[in-house]
């Protein structure tokens, strides 16, 4: 069986790897480089697609699986990225036919999956949503991303789930969620409340140490993620919640107020991403996979 080639797409950064479709979890062989997310368009292009040259020099593909960041449309293959300081040079231009031709394969056999999905499917299927019915899988990073998942599929429509599946469209206080949840807005009020610039990881390793000031700004933070999330993952059912991202690496200091927010007893419920940067690579494999059995049937 021929390999599969993924790829994680980020503001300023793209790793493509080739996977072995009917292991998704085994990443072959990794490669990743720098993109300059404000380059013109063909410049932007040929940096995305440059790992993925490499790694398909000397093999045949089945095709490429991408986990995009949004605002993506994965069916169409083409994104607004309204309301992002990035790619604005390739929004609304044909993705698919630009990478394909690019990546020497047909456009058909080029497939796209959110990158937060991407990231809730390579930890259910081989993650710490393993065997987890219902998953909600949270990324936190620069956003907040989110996947809504029953057993492997992302729901992104109906009563249990906000909407398009994105929880970055929920308000806090009359704001949306990340002003108050996101690398940025946490540097903010600590910044406001200590007058210093610290990065995340430094504010929460004063916290860790004992800082008053950045213990309440990372506990307020995350509280209130867990209050904003916490009617949603009872209308959807979750039996698990997965948090992973830049943030979840300081996880002693927010699974505390992130439980409490969310009003979980049960210590199994709430976990933190085990696949760390390949978790997304997982699940564009796997969600190729999945779409590869889906079209035998």
């Amino acid at each position: 069986m021929a390999p599969v080639g993924v790829m994680d797409v980020g503001g300023g950064h793209v790793t493509a790897a080739l996977v072995d479709p009917g292991s998704a979890s085994a990443v072959l062989v990794e490669r990743g480089a720098p993109v300059d997310p404000h380059a013109g368009r063909d410049e932007l292009l040929d940096q995305l697609a440059a790992p993925g040259r490499v790694l398909a020099e000397r093999v045949t593909l089945a095709g490429w699986s991408i986990a995009m960041p949004g605002p993506f449309d994965a069916e169409a293959g083409t994104g607004t990225f309204a309301g992002v300081d990035k790619f604005r040079s390739i929004a609304g231009i044909d993705l698919r036919a630009a990478l394909a031709a690019r990546l020497g394969v047909v456009p058909g056999a080029v497939r796209f999956v959110n990158d937060a999905v991407a990231y809730g499917i390579g930890e259910w299927s081989s993650g710490a949503g393993v065997s987890a019915h219902r998953m909600v899988c949270i990324t936190l990073g620069t956003g907040v991303g989110s996947a809504f998942l029953v057993d492997g599929e992302e729901v992104r429509s109906g009563p249990t789930v906000p909407e398009e599946g994105e929880v970055h469209r929920l308000t806090i206080d009359g704001r949306p969620l990340e002003d108050t949840i996101s690398s940025p807005a946490i540097r903010r009020a600590d910044r406001a409340r200590s007058g210093r610039e610290r990065t995340v990881e430094e504010i929460c390793a004063a916290a860790r140490a004992g800082d008053q000031g950045a213990h309440d700004v990372v506990t307020s933070a995350m509280r209130a993620l867990g209050t904003a999330l916490q009617p949603w993952v009872a209308r959807f059912d979750a039996d698990r919640v997965v948090v992973g991202g830049s943030i979840a690496r300081s996880w002693d200091v927010i699974e505390a107020p992130l439980r409490a927010g969310l009003a979980l007893d049960d210590r199994g419920a709430l976990v933190r991403a085990a696949l760390g940067t390949r978790a997304p690579l997982v699940g564009a494999a796997s969600a190729w996979a999945s779409g590869a059995r889906r079209l035998s049937r």
